[in-house]
C-alpha cells in the first residue's frame, strides 16, 4: 500500500486558480472570471465554498487563499 497526497489532481475545465495548502494539497478556484459563479475546494481536507457555493472571483480567491494558508491536511488515498 502506498500513501499519496492529492497535490496535483486533474485540472477541471473551468479551473481559474490553483494554489497549495501548507502540505502541498491543491486548493482549486473554479468557475468563470466574471459574475458570481466562482467557488473553491481543498483537495487536502475537502473543505469548500460555503452555501450558496458561489461568489465573485475576488472574494472566492481571498477565501481560498486564507484556507490554503491555514490548512495542514493532505488527504491520502490508500491504494491496494
Amino acid at each position: 500500500m502506498k500513501l499519496s497526497p492529492h497535490t496535483a489532481p486533474a485540472e477541471p475545465e473551468d479551473l481559474l486558480i490553483r494554489m497549495h495548502n501548507l502540505f502541498g494539497a491543491a486548493v482549486d478556484v473554479t468557475g468563470r472570471p466574471y459574475g458570481d459563479t466562482s467557488r473553491w475546494v481543498c483537495h487536502g481536507c475537502g473543505a469548500h465554498s460555503e452555501f450558496p457555493d458561489t461568489d465573485i472571483l475576488a472574494f472566492t480567491r481571498m477565501k481560498a487563499n486564507a484556507h490554503a494558508g491555514e490548512c495542514r491536511a493532505a488527504y491520502h488515498r490508500l491504494e491496494e
